[in-house]
């Protein structure tokens, strides 16, 4: 099972490290480059920008990105809006991650499974696919946020150096902190997808065929 869902992981640590780039771009810092490694580590350089904001945007920014995707797989339309958005995101992390060659094949793969989910039945597989992606994110998010922060501390981990910068609290404090958010995003996203999307299956089915239809 391992081997299976490793490139999911490997898509949560890029949806961490696109986190702290997009966080940077919003504080005006310059984004040098994204690298991602086959160990499911990552880094963004960048200098200059708001450190507490772009080190704390690594767990929070990809748990809330899960939880969106989590929200939006309850529906078959939201799911293509949620790829839209994606690829948008995944143009700019390879814009900095140009001479990471583990970034375009993950990228590449995800890509060639979202355009065949969208084939598949009038896109009802694509929901499944995001919903996965959404659970995996939330879930290797805070999995992750523990094993760093709380199970063992790193000190090389984003809330070690969040901790320096702030001083008041340890980083398994900050650590705890994230991990409380990151589960509320993730029951967030579930409870929104709930209420937001009530139409059945066959209904979504309908309206999914004014939006971007696949070939009939």
């Amino acid at each position: 099972m391992n081997y299976e869902v490793y490139p999911f992981k490997l898509l949560t640590v890029g949806f961490h490290e696109m986190s702290h780039a997009l966080a940077g771009v919003l504080t005006c810092a310059r984004i040098h480059s994204i690298e991602l490694d086959p160990d499911e580590g990552g880094a963004t350089k960048m200098s200059g920008g708001v450190r507490w904001i772009t080190l704390s945007a690594g767990y929070l920014g990809s748990s809330f990105i899960g939880a969106c995707l989590i929200a939006c797989g309850f529906d078959t339309k939201a799911s293509k809006i949620a790829c839209i958005v994606l690829a948008v995101f995944f143009v700019f992390t390879l814009w900095w991650a140009r001479k990471n060659w583990l970034t375009w094949l993950l990228v590449a793969g995800l890509g060639g499974l979202i355009i065949l989910a969208w084939f598949v039945a009038d896109a009802v597989a694509l929901r499944y696919v995001i919903l996965f992606v959404g659970v995996m994110s939330c879930m290797y998010t805070i999995w992750d946020v523990i094993d760093d922060t709380l199970a063992r501390k790193v000190n090389e981990s984003d809330a070690s150096r969040f901790a320096e910068i702030c001083g008041c609290f340890p980083s398994q404090v900050w650590g705890l902190i994230w991990l409380i958010v990151a589960f509320i995003y993730f029951i967030l996203g579930v409870l929104v997808g709930i209420a937001a999307f009530k139409d059945s299956s066959q209904q979504q089915a309908e309206e999914s065929k004014t939006f971007l239809p696949g070939p009939a």
